[in-house]
């Protein structure tokens, strides 16, 4: 892989990370994940760049395939824990809606 190949690899990844990381302190439940599938799609479409890719790549074109796998994982577990933290603070909110009831 030429350099600026490595360096386009690079930025794509930590665009997606970063992108993650964004979504996952959103305030709202929901809110992001339309982001955070595009970069996924985005990382699949690099990864079948590779794939398609001439393969004499002194094992970087494999490696930069295994790093968007890992950052497909990442995307996945931030999405994952946005989901299940608005999960946690709509239930946490619905607790304090009901001590609210009793304080009459």
């Amino acid at each position: 892989m030429t350099a600026t190949g490595k360096i386009s690899v690079t930025l794509l990844l930590a665009s997606a990370l970063s992108l993650g990381m964004m979504t996952t302190s959103s305030p709202a439940s929901g809110q992001g994940q339309e982001e955070m599938n595009e970069a996924i799609q985005h990382l699949r479409e690099a990864k079948s760049s590779l794939e398609r890719a001439n393969k004499h790549k002194g094992g970087h074109r494999e490696n930069a395939m295994h790093l968007i796998d890992q950052a497909i994982a990442e995307v996945e577990a931030g999405k994952a824990y946005a989901k299940q933290h608005a999960k946690d603070k709509d239930e946490h909110h619905h607790d304090h809606d009901n001590d609210h009831d009793h304080d009459d």
